[in-house]
């Protein structure tokens, strides 16, 4: 339910450009405390900002005002895996994981006075799955809440390549969600194409993928890249090349996103709100 869904608190660490009232540092002139000097009444013609010292100085007699940058306003986006691998979950399905993160970035961006927007994406980008940016969240969450519900079709990820393509072109707050399963090389391009983003990469795991397998016996397993599932006859050799696989993978995403200076957040369980504030804390300056 909504009100069960926590929000975290986030911040950024540059001046964005953007002209609505907000609660980030910028670069756009307005009515913030932030002073950044002087200039004439002629040059900015706001009389409410005259600075009657600075005017008496002046052997010219030019009149001065002060000049102030306001607060404003930062996109946040989150891009959300919907492809196969996300409808893996022993306990709660990684894509209603998934929905409840995004519904918490939502409420989380509303509370900041940001617009949020969704981007949903399979081997394609879905734009049957496309929340554009708003500072009404509303349908934004009441998308998460049919996405908590729907069952990925057993495709890949492809559509990644292109989820630039539905971002603004200012620089934006962007949550990318997902388990990252698809091929590496893919994702470094994907990468590529965000890096004037500040990109948070959400990976989402679920043990049972890999660390719940029997030692011994007939056993189901997924596939980490299409979902598929397939039947394996375990031995304790095999299940700890299984195990071994899945630890050099989480070491391989995590070199590639460190490339880029992106640090991944991890999730392998339930999210906790109060983690990701941590993670603003350690990875973003004030």
């Amino acid at each position: 339910m909504y009100n069960e869904i926590k929000e975290f608190s986030y911040h950024i660490g540059w001046r964005n450009r953007g002209r609505h009232p907000g609660r980030h540092a910028s670069t756009q002139r307005g009515m913030g405390m932030e002073f950044i000097g002087h200039t004439t009444l002629v040059a900015y013609p706001d009389p409410r900002r005259i600075d009657l010292r600075q005017t008496i100085r002046d052997p010219m007699e030019q009149v001065y005002v002060r000049l102030f940058n306001q607060k404003s306003a930062t996109p946040v986006f989150a891009i959300c895996d919907m492809s196969g691998s996300m409808n893996f979950g022993a306990q709660t399905r990684k894509i209603r994981r998934a929905a409840d993160i995004v519904e918490s970035i939502a409420r989380s961006a509303s509370r900041n006075a940001d617009p949020f927007g969704f981007v949903g994406f399979d081997e394609v980008v879905r734009e049957d799955w496309i929340s554009t940016a708003s500072f009404k969240p509303q349908r934004a969450i009441e998308l998460m809440e049919r996405l908590k519900e729907h069952h990925p079709q057993m495709v890949s990820g492809d559509g990644i390549a292109d989820v630039w393509r539905y971002l603004p072109r200012e620089r934006s707050l962007v949550f990318m969600v997902s388990d990252f399963h698809m091929p590496l090389k893919q994702l470094e391009e994907a990468l590529a194409n965000l890096l004037k983003h500040h990109i948070v990469p959400v990976v989402l795991w679920d043990a049972d993928e890999y660390k719940s397998l029997p030692e011994f016996g007939i056993t189901a397993v997924t596939d980490p890249e299409s979902g598929m599932k397939r039947t394996l006859f375990l031995r304790k050799e095999y299940r700890d090349r299984i195990i071994a696989a899945f630890e050099a993978r989480r070491e391989a995403i995590y070199k590639l996103f460190m490339q880029f200076d992106m640090p991944p957040f991890f999730v392998e369980g339930e999210f906790d709100a109060d983690t990701l504030t941590e993670y603003f804390h350690q990875f973003v300056a004030a």
